[in-house]
């Protein structure tokens, strides 16, 4: 029997090293492949419905007042599908040491993906893993992060994992559905309430999933599954 295969978007919000923001989030939505057309389609029909062009790029950092109906729209379509499912690394900045454990800010910002999509892997399923593209040198680091979490699945061979793919968030609904839960965590765990608009997304968010944003969520939660992860003074990965 085949193995069903699933594929995973991914996107981030607060990345960079030196952006004096309190938390890092690493977001992954992901579904059967067989759904993607489906889901697809769908976003794009939300957007069409509030206005918009289908190629239109949601983005968290868009959320405001006129589109507060847009977006609420899309959490709810999110929370009723039960094929979509999302999980979060709210990695914590304060206290990093790269230097004390000999690593760079990118690598330790991979090694946060390593653990982020780890969890999401059955060995009995495949996947094709799709990437928002931050910047011209992350196709080698992509292949890295193959190469580690099929070696962590005793996958030599790499069939488990059949692709990661960079790929250009306008063109790939799923990772503006990723961008735009990751940025609600982010904005949730930074307690912030400016904007009017995006503390009703946060507070949707809070409402259909039952959980605060601000803790983690158990181990087998599989439709909002959030992780936080603290440095330690002896370890820092």
């Amino acid at each position: 029997m085949k193995p069903e295969t699933f594929n995973i978007y991914c996107d981030e919000s607060c990345h960079l090293e030196n952006d004096h923001l309190p938390v890092m989030v690493l977001g992954a939505v992901w579904s059967p492949t067989a759904k993607s057309r489906d889901v697809s389609r769908r976003i794009r029909a939300i957007k069409e419905k509030h206005g918009l062009p289908p190629d239109y790029e949601l983005k968290w950092e868009r959320v405001s007042r006129g589109a507060t109906g847009l977006y609420l729209e899309l959490i709810d379509y999110f929370f009723d599908d039960d094929l979509l499912h999302f999980r979060a690394y709210v990695a914590h900045k304060a206290g990093l040491n790269h230097e004390g454990f000999d690593q760079s800010h990118e690598e330790w910002y991979y090694k946060m993906y390593f653990h982020l999509l780890s969890f999401l892997l059955d060995p009995e399923c495949t996947y094709r893993i799709y990437i928002d593209i931050k910047d011209t040198r992350g196709g080698q680091k992509v292949d890295n992060l193959r190469r580690v979490l099929s070696n962590n699945m005793l996958d030599f061979e790499q069939r488990i994992i059949e692709r990661i793919q960079i790929v250009e968030s306008r063109h790939v609904e799923q990772v503006q559905l990723a961008d735009l839960l990751s940025g609600a965590v982010s904005y949730a765990n930074r307690r912030l309430e400016t904007n009017e608009a995006k503390v009703a997304v946060v507070q949707r968010i809070r409402q259909r999933s039952r959980y605060s944003l601000l803790r983690t969520t158990l181990m087998r939660e599989q439709k909002f599954n959030i992780f936080h992860w603290h440095p330690r003074e002896n370890e820092n990965v």
